[in-house]
């Protein structure tokens, strides 16, 4: 593998990121609760990686301000226009793969 500057690899992570960001916006298909039941993340749990990484570097982000940012809206108004009610057998799968107990 070629040596990456310091830079550079935070350019790529930084890149890899906003992808990532970019196809969970477009694939609001996929629940949250799917990404923590396969993934043992979701978009909340992004959100917060990146309110901490800003206020490790001493920038307050509120959970809001970094929610907005993921969803690419108000939390709430991703709830109400994409989030559905977790089924029965996925409410099963979280419990029993939580990862956050």
């Amino acid at each position: 593998m070629t040596a990456l500057s310091k830079e550079q690899q935070t350019e790529f992570e930084a890149a890899a990121f906003r992808r990532l960001v970019a196809h969970l916006r477009e694939r609001s298909d996929v629940q949250n609760i799917d990404l923590m039941n396969l993934a043992g993340f979701c978009r909340n749990c992004l959100s917060n990686w990146y309110r901490e990484a800003a206020e490790a570097e001493g920038v307050p982000v509120t959970r809001d301000e970094s929610r907005e940012m993921v969803y690419g809206m108000s939390y709430e108004d991703w709830k109400n226009l994409h989030q559905n009610e977790a089924s029965l057998v996925q409410k099963a799968a979280f419990e029993l793969n939580n990862p956050h107990k």
